[in-house]
């Protein structure tokens, strides 16, 4: 009988294979430690402070930003903008 190693999952971000010595858990998928960040602002995370979307991992503000309702996590407000004068 042949030996056969033992397959070891692949980070979604990189494709390389994870070990358990430097595995992080996000949206049921393994990343490497140095993987496990935000795509957009590299900010690193961990398993409390993350969210995923499609194999990639966001912080909880560019989440927001991104996927949330208008304006939540930008700092914008579409329920508090300035009044528009009215022409009489």
């Amino acid at each position: 009988m042949p030996f056969k190693p033992i397959e070891n999952p692949k980070c979604p971000k990189c494709g390389k294979s994870v070990y358990a010595a430097e595995e992080r858990l996000a949206g049921g998928k393994k990343f490497h430690k140095n993987c496990f960040k935000c795509e957009v602002c590299s900010k690193a995370l961990d398993s409390t402070l993350c969210n995923e979307h499609e194999d990639k991992l966001y912080c909880k503000k560019c989440y927001g930003g991104n996927f949330g309702p208008k304006g939540y996590g930008t700092g914008q407000s579409s329920i508090m903008s300035e009044p528009t004068a009215q022409k009489e």
